[in-house]
Formats: C-alpha cells, structure tokens, sequence
C-alpha cells in the first residue's frame, strides 16, 4: 500500500507544479465601462488585432493631453474592465491624475508575452510561444502612433500586467525600457527560460537610459512566483541605480489567482501620485 501511495505521489507530482504554473483565475462580473474599440492590422504579428480604450470623464470636457497606460490581456472579457473602473475611481477619489487605458486583447496570449526559451517544459504550455519581441515591435511601432494620432496624449506611457503579462512587462523594462516611464508587473512568471532573464538582468541595467523609470513588481507566496521576484529585488537593491525608482510588494499571503486585484491599487497609487 505505501508503495502504491509513493507511485502515485510521483505520477501527479510534475501535474501539481504545473498546474501552479497555469493557475486557473475566478470568474468576476465586472461592468464593462463605456469605451471606444478599434481593430489594427499589425505587420510585425501578421494578424489584426482588437483595441480598447478607456477614458476618463476629464477627456471630454477638457482639452488637456493624457498619459497613456496600456495593458495586455486587455479584452473586454479579460483585464480591462477591472482595471478600467479601478482607474476611474482613483481618478475620481484624485489619488491619481487623469489617463488613458489602452487595452491590447488577446488572440494567442502565452505566444505573445513569452520571450524565447530553452526549456523543453515551457514550450509545452502553447503551441507557439517565444513571440514577446514581436509583440513589443507592434506595441512600440504600430500601436503607439495609432493611439497618438486618434486621442490627445502626453509623451509618458505606463504599462501594467500580471503572470505571463508581468514576466513581458519585466523583460520590455530591461531589454527596451525606453518604451515605458512607468512599469507594473503583478506576480512576473520569471521562472522562464530557468530564470535566465535575471541571470542577464545586472548587464541590461547598466544600460538603462538616462531618463527617469518607475518599476513597481509584486510576488504571490506561489513557490515558483516568489523566489524570483525576491531575486529580482535583491538585484536592484546592488545596483542602486540612480535614474530607476522602484518598488517591491512582496505578498506571501495572495495566491496567484488573487495579487493581481489585491495589489492593483496600491500599484497605481505609487506609480502616478505626484
């Protein structure tokens, strides 16, 4: 008997760490607030892509320019409605300023916010993944003028994610981090690729631009989440860059189904208030 108890430990060991690893989320009925949407056909993806965009009330009765915040996993059956009134209700409350959210949905997310990787177990969770810096070049060279030549916004950008999103938002910040002046990466999925991104991550922050950047990064008490985003903290906590404000939440008690909406506040707040 204790034999076939230790046999069957082994069998469905490697199924719950992955399943860690692709955590299902709870449903939310979050209102979908009133917001514009528009297709654009991306040369760098090959495929047309669905657009979001959130504006607060300030929009229309002013003539002021707006930050832009984007967001993957921005479909309206996503992320974006929560975090479209959660923006609209720190706006009205003016914990922070006015902004626009952009939210980018999705057609094959784990292709899209996942760098490449050596890891014969990473690439079992899609079909195709290895796809983030195609991504970044419609973010960067597509999307970003479409959303300039249709709304009225100020040069700064922010961008905001979690898991897969986050571990994106973590590897743009140090392989293009001109592209964003804030960045918020909810639970980052930094054991990609056997944590390789913050093996490199010392040489991509000595080539950290001039201009100020704002890092905010959370950690879920997930065994494969917290480890890393504790590495990653100890890293810039070294560097001590001078042009990087950061800041690091490390949430032990939230899974990784939860930080996502436990921290986004706190995230925003931090990130915009003047």
């Amino acid at each position: 008997m204790k034999l076939f108890f230790k046999l069957l430990f082994l069998v469905l060991l490697p199924f719950f760490l992955w399943n860690c690893k692709t955590s299902t989320y709870p449903e939310y009925n979050d209102p979908i607030p009133e917001h514009d949407s528009f297709t654009i056909r991306s040369n760098s993806l090959n495929e047309t892509r669905t657009i979001n965009v959130w504006k607060p009330d300030y929009y229309s009765t002013s003539k002021d320019s707006f930050i832009v915040m984007y967001m993957p996993d921005g479909g309206t059956k996503e992320d974006f409605p929560h975090i479209a009134n959660t923006l609209n209700e720190l706006i009205k409350t003016k914990k922070i300023p006015p902004m626009i959210l952009v939210g980018i949905e999705n057609i094959q997310r784990r292709k899209d916010l996942s760098p490449l990787t050596e890891n014969e177990e990473d690439k079992k969770i899609a079909p195709i993944v290895g796809g983030s810096s195609e991504f970044r070049s419609f973010i960067n060279n597509e999307l970003f003028p479409e959303i300039t030549k249709r709304y009225r916004t100020t040069e700064k950008k922010g961008i905001i994610g979690e898991s897969l999103a986050g571990l994106f938002i973590v590897e743009t910040f140090l392989k293009q981090p001109e592209m964003f002046d804030y960045y918020i990466a909810i639970d980052p999925s930094l054991w990609w690729n056997d944590h390789k991104m913050l093996l490199n991550a010392k040489n991509d922050l000595a080539k950290l631009p001039s201009t100020p950047k704002k890092l905010w990064f959370a950690g879920s008490g997930a065994s494969d989440i917290l480890p890393y985003t504790d590495d990653l903290k100890n890293i810039l906590t070294q560097e001590k860059l001078q042009n990087l404000q950061w800041n690091y939440s490390p949430e032990p008690k939230e899974e990784h189904a939860t930080i996502y909406r436990a921290t986004k506040e706190k995230a925003l707040i931090w990130s915009f208030n003047q």
